[in-house]
């Protein structure tokens, strides 16, 4: 893996941090930024929330596919975007909710997927 260089996604509206993370462990492989959010227990904890939502999904039937996740609160947006090119990890991003876009963060996040090389 050797071109996991998340510093491009500073330059979304309201970036806080971001991580790619392995669904698998639970451990961040890359991170950029961050703030007061620890990004290596953020990846931990979201790694039960991408589990928890595939196992709900199989146990409703659902063969739709996990495109992303969004969490709310008050002062930020939390998104967590399985990769299409390997569902085992994950882009988690945090943005401060009033800097950002949400729509643009979605589009960008998935078009930052393709720049991923994990050659």
């Amino acid at each position: 893996m050797s071109k996991l260089n998340l510093e491009t996604l500073n330059s979304l509206a309201g970036f806080v941090g971001a991580a790619l993370v392995d669904s698998d462990s639970g451990m961040a492989l890359a991170m950029t930024g961050g703030g007061d959010i620890n990004l290596e227990l953020a990846a931990a904890g979201n790694t039960e929330v991408v589990r928890a939502k595939r196992r709900v999904a199989q146990q409703l039937g659902l063969s739709d596919t996990l495109e992303d996740i969004l969490i709310t609160l008050s002062s930020q947006y939390h998104l967590i975007r399985p990769l299409e090119s390997n569902p085992m990890l994950f882009l988690y991003v945090a943005l401060d909710r009033s800097r950002s876009n949400l729509a643009m963060a979605r589009h960008e996040l998935k078009s930052f997927e393709k720049t991923l090389d994990f050659s």
